[in-house]
């Protein structure tokens, strides 16, 4: 049967692309040191809400062009947060739905239901490691290194880091980077946890990562997205009301037509095909 094709969306900022069952999402200003921009924010969202919903993506890698992985915030940015109201409760409020529009914008990188993967090289600092917190997994060259940067210009991180790198790694090491605005190499992220794995540069890690991604997207989806679901829960939950959830899920999402495909081609000793 021929393969339907697929109509993907086309960014200003990103650079998407498919291969097989992996989608490959590239920050696409290296001319700006990948800073993100205000349309990097809304086409982030917009991206990873289509990887949601598009049935053929069973993993996703997010990786950058150019020198640097990504510089954090368009500081041109900043001054619009704000807004312009003379009014300080307005002006206040207007921040805040801001910030929370923001934070949906990266948001939408752990939402997506598909296992997606951070390849990083260079520099991470600032509102990347929002964005590479709210990724599965992350990878890194061994130039790469880390830093949560807020502090150094006089305000704190409100966008995801504080919530998601204490769940990630050591709380006092959380703290110590979020206090300091210390960079972390490499070496030391995969050390505390941050990085799954440290690659010699940015073809190995892409080699690599890609690799990995290829290795999810062969298995069963709807196990790999109940894995995804499971864990997230389970981060933000007590164990028991994470044994209660799976216990539901499973009664209702459980395949048999998955669990059987997987079975008889451990038996046949070859690789299982399963639906999207």
């Amino acid at each position: 049967m021929q393969q339907e094709q697929i109509t993907q969306p086309t960014f200003e900022t990103l650079e998407l692309s498919i291969d097989g069952h992996v989608a490959e999402v590239f920050l696409n200003r290296g001319d700006k040191a990948n800073s993100m921009s205000v349309a990097m924010w809304r086409e982030l969202q917009d991206c990873f809400d289509w990887l949601d919903s598009e049935p053929s993506v069973r993993a996703v890698i997010l990786a950058a062009h150019g020198k640097h992985f990504c510089a954090g915030i368009d500081l041109d940015m900043l001054a619009g947060v704000q807004g312009q109201n003379t009014d300080p409760a307005r002006r206040a409020e207007t921040f805040r739905r801001n910030v929370l529009v923001m934070q949906d914008n990266l948001s939408a990188i752990e939402k997506c239901r598909k296992p997606v993967l951070a390849a990083i090289h260079n520099t991470c600092i600032g509102g990347a490691m929002d964005m590479v917190t709210c990724a599965d997994m992350r990878y890194a060259t061994a130039d790469a290194w880390f830093s949560i940067r807020e502090v150094d210009i006089g305000m704190t991180a409100d966008v995801g880091t504080l919530q998601r790198l204490p769940k990630i790694v050591p709380y006092g090491v959380a703290c110590e980077l979020a206090y300091t605005g210390r960079n972390m190499g490499a070496e030391e992220a995969q050390q505390v946890g941050l990085i799954n794995r440290v690659y010699a540069d940015k073809e190995a890690l892409l080699k690599g990562v890609r690799e990995t991604a290829a290795l999810i997207a062969s298995k069963a989806p709807l196990a790999v997205r109940g894995s995804k679901e499971m864990l997230l829960y389970s981060r933000d939950h007590s164990v028991q009301e994470g044994l209660n959830y799976i216990a539901t899920w499973n009664a209702g999402m459980l395949s048999a037509h998955d669990l059987q495909e997987g079975l008889t081609a451990q038996m046949e000793k070859r690789a299982a095909n399963y639906d999207d």
